[in-house]
């Protein structure tokens, strides 16, 4: 697991009148909306005696720990704490970490990471989605879902060419052809990202109204597209005619190494109907749970560290371009040292350094370890990217 990345906490809707914990990158956090009905995103962990500040209340533009009633606000300052008294100076090591936070395609998303603005990967950017919902011709659905994989699984899963051709059989034909082969994919590389183009062939579309929105029957030829931005955001656009688009955004979060909270974002240029939104709900939560009932069997659970232990062909060139990545964030220092993390689990809270950290010192929880393998280096300033 890394930090300094983008990730999304939970569904804008989820956010209420009271706090909400969510786990992420292995620790826990609070989120909450002060009174404007902004968003924040803080370390779940009171610095007076390690009370679940998510157990608490909302009060006001604060949220208040349920154990000794100390109020935070959205910068993670503590702001009250009432055995003082009323008038009582706040020490300035009273705080907790305190996380930017975004909110966009209907979700919560929070920047888990110590970066400076100016050097944060980018949020991936989602062009049909404007200010206040999808752009004119385009419609959406947000469907949320928490399984027991390594989300590195899922991400290779989904820049993957290969696997639809036999988990999928609305998109392959279960490996039934013998003349099926896979063209090596010719990588679009950026800074933050991998991604590639192909065009397939895809069986008969099933339902009638989709035959006749398509205008085809038959299998086709279809192109699509995917790529991953950063270490937990995947596109995937598939064109079954020229005319007919579906450009999906899939944000993973992982809980801790072993489980995965996973948002995906659909948006379609077609049967834009509202009472069209239930089909394609459910045709994409049919699709997901086939990828999900091969990655729960996928052994060893996490992904290797080398690719010694698994056997790449040429189709595999944008999994191991991903890997590659992986690498290159963790000679930044971003790589969790979960091992260390686990070890001292009953014995150590710690916080994911937040962007305060580099301007303050004096902070009360240590920081999660972080791995730091030979030849690292120091990560100094971002290209702008988009998606694609």
């Amino acid at each position: 697991m890394y930090i300094n990345f983008w990730y999304p906490t939970c569904l804008s809707s989820a956010l209420t009148d009271k706090p909400l914990k969510r786990r992420m990158l292995g620790q826990d956090f609070v989120l909450f909306r002060d009174a404007a009905g902004v968003a924040h995103c803080l370390s779940n962990t009171c610095t007076h005696r390690g009370g679940s500040l998510s157990g608490g209340q909302i009060t006001g533009n604060h949220v208040e720990c349920p154990y000794h009633g100390w109020q935070f606000d959205g910068e993670g300052r503590c702001r009250r704490i009432p055995s003082l008294g009323a008038q009582a100076k706040i020490p300035s090591r009273a705080r907790v970490d305190a996380y930017p936070t975004q909110e966009r395609y209907g979700l919560v998303f929070a920047f888990l990471g110590d970066l400076p603005e100016a050097e944060r990967p980018p949020l991936l950017h989602i062009a049909e989605y404007g200010p206040d919902g999808p752009i004119e011709g385009w419609t959406v659905t947000i469907q949320a879902f928490e399984w027991g994989f390594d989300y590195k699984r899922s991400m290779e899963n989904g820049i993957d060419p290969a696997h639809n051709e036999f988990v999928h059989p609305t998109h392959g034909f279960s490996g039934k052809r013998e003349n099926y082969s896979v063209t090596p994919p010719e990588l679009i590389q950026t800074e933050w990202g991998t991604g590639f183009w192909s065009s397939t062939l895809a069986p008969p579309l099933a339902e009638k109204k989709m035959q006749a929105v398509s205008g085809r029957s038959e299998s086709a030829v279809i192109r699509a597209g995917t790529g991953h931005i950063g270490v937990n955001s995947i596109w995937t656009f598939i064109h079954p005619t020229p005319d007919m688009k579906i450009h999906q955004y899939l944000f993973e979060c992982p809980v801790d190494d072993a489980n995965t909270s996973l948002y995906l974002v659909n948006l379609r240029n077609f049967l834009t109907d509202p009472k069209d939104d239930a089909r394609m709900m459910e045709r994409n939560e049919y699709v997901a749970l086939q990828d999900r009932d091969i990655l729960l069997d996928v052994e060893p659970v996490v992904t290797p560290e080398t690719r010694t232990k698994e056997l790449f062909v040429a189709a595999d060139g944008p999994i191991g371009a991903y890997r590659d990545k992986l690498k290159r964030w963790e000679k930044y220092g971003w790589r969790i040292d979960i091992e260390t993390v686990e070890r001292n689990r009953k014995k150590v809270a710690y916080a994911i350094p937040c962007p305060a950290r580099r301007e303050s010192k004096g902070w009360i929880l240590d920081t999660v370890p972080l791995i730091r393998p030979a030849g690292s280096i120091d990560k100094a300033g971002t290209a702008e990217l988009s998606a694609v």
